[in-house]
């Protein structure tokens, strides 16, 4: 049978903390009996501290039944001595991890449970905690269950029956697991007969209480009854009453509709008068508007004309200036040629009289 590749566990994570030079990728390189020897004892540490981490709560639990579990401590012993003998590893087989069950913690009998049967509060409250002290230590042993599986599986890897050293764990494992179970559903099945027992109690408080209370329900509504016919008898009184005062009613509308149409006349009038003076007062404020709007635009018109002959003024002495500009620039050009013949005739001047000043030296030269 060949050699499964050996796994890592969630021990793994726990190696750092017991020993920070050593890890499973080390040991697996080491080779030989020192290897052996060194993983042995690393698995010892771990499974130490894990069971040290067991909540303290749980361990105050099963301490409560001492008695009872020395039966069930002695068992888990000697299952853990005939797991550890020669070719059949079981839980830290090898490697000196002594094993200390925690599910032989006492459980709480369904016959402790009926016997504290009581109608107050605390009798339950006290059944209750017994239940949830049951459900701790099955958790408990759950947990424990599902580590001793761990444990026991990588231990198997160091073996050389692999598979039926994991197969016996796992076998081992689901018995417990299996008796758990039943542990389980038997106490679930007693929480459901102390539920249906509380509220049987209920039920019977609630009725024996509706019995007490039927003769005052009876005298209520009998009351309720004879208050209820005084409230038709004098509802009829009222009708009554109403019909004989319904003439009286009608002349009393009669003359309520008089005074109002009446008052209608009288508010018309009044504002028909109060609308005449308002059309006077209208047309006198219309009037006004309309003088006011005549001299406005008589103003508009005479300040309008006056700026159009400001401006024909603007426009006649602007003409004027760009004439003037045209004559004095014709006069300057003018001037300018003038000026630029009379350079040319000097020049034409000058050049001569060197002309002549030339030909006469070039005469006396030749005399």
């Amino acid at each position: 049978m060949s050699r499964s590749h050996p796994k890592t566990l969630t021990i793994s994570r726990l190696l750092p903390r017991l020993s920070p030079g050593l890890n499973l990728a080390t040991l697996r390189r080491r080779k030989g009996a020192p290897w052996r020897t060194a993983a042995r004892l690393t698995a010892c540490a771990v499974a130490l501290y894990a069971v040290a981490s067991v909540p303290v709560a749980a361990q105050e639990d099963s301490a409560s039944g001492a008695a009872a579990s020395a039966g069930t401590a002695q068992a888990a012993s000697a299952a853990v001595q005939r797991d550890n003998s020669p070719g059949v590893p079981w839980v830290a087989s090898g490697t000196g991890v002594t094993a200390r069950p925690l599910d032989a913690a006492p459980a709480v009998g369904a016959s402790a449970v009926a016997g504290a049967v009581t109608g107050d509060g605390g009798a339950q409250d006290s059944v209750q905690a017994g239940f949830d002290a049951r459900q701790k230590v099955l958790d408990r042993r759950s947990a424990e269950n599902n580590y001793r599986y761990a444990v026991a599986q990588h231990d198997c890897y160091s073996t050389f029956f692999v598979n039926h050293c994991i197969g016996k764990a796992r076998d081992e494992m689901r018995a417990v697991q299996a008796d758990i179970r039943g542990e389980q559903l038997k106490l679930d099945e007693e929480q459901r007969a102390e539920r249906a027992r509380r509220r049987d109690e209920q039920a019977a408080l609630q009725q024996a209480q509706d019995e007490a209370n039927a003769p005052q329900r009876a005298a209520n509504e009998a009351a309720n009854t004879q208050a209820y016919q005084q409230k038709q008898q004098q509802h009829a009184l009222d009708q009554a009453q109403r019909a004989a005062e319904a003439p009286q009613r009608a002349a009393n509308e009669q003359a309520y509709q008089q005074k109002q149409q009446q008052h209608a006349l009288d508010q018309a009038q009044r504002a028909g008068e109060q609308s005449q003076a308002q059309h006077a007062a209208n047309q006198a404020a219309y009037d006004q508007k309309q003088s006011d709007f005549q001299q406005k635009l008589d103003e508009a018109h005479r300040q309008g004309q006056q700026q159009a002959e400001e401006r024909q003024q603007k426009a006649e002495h602007f003409q004027q200036k760009q004439e003037d500009a045209a004559k004095h620039k014709a006069d300057v050009e003018q001037r300018q040629k003038q000026a630029a013949e009379k350079a040319q005739q000097k020049q034409q001047q000058q050049q001569e009289q060197q002309r002549e000043q030339q030909q006469q030296q070039m005469q006396q030269q030749d005399q």
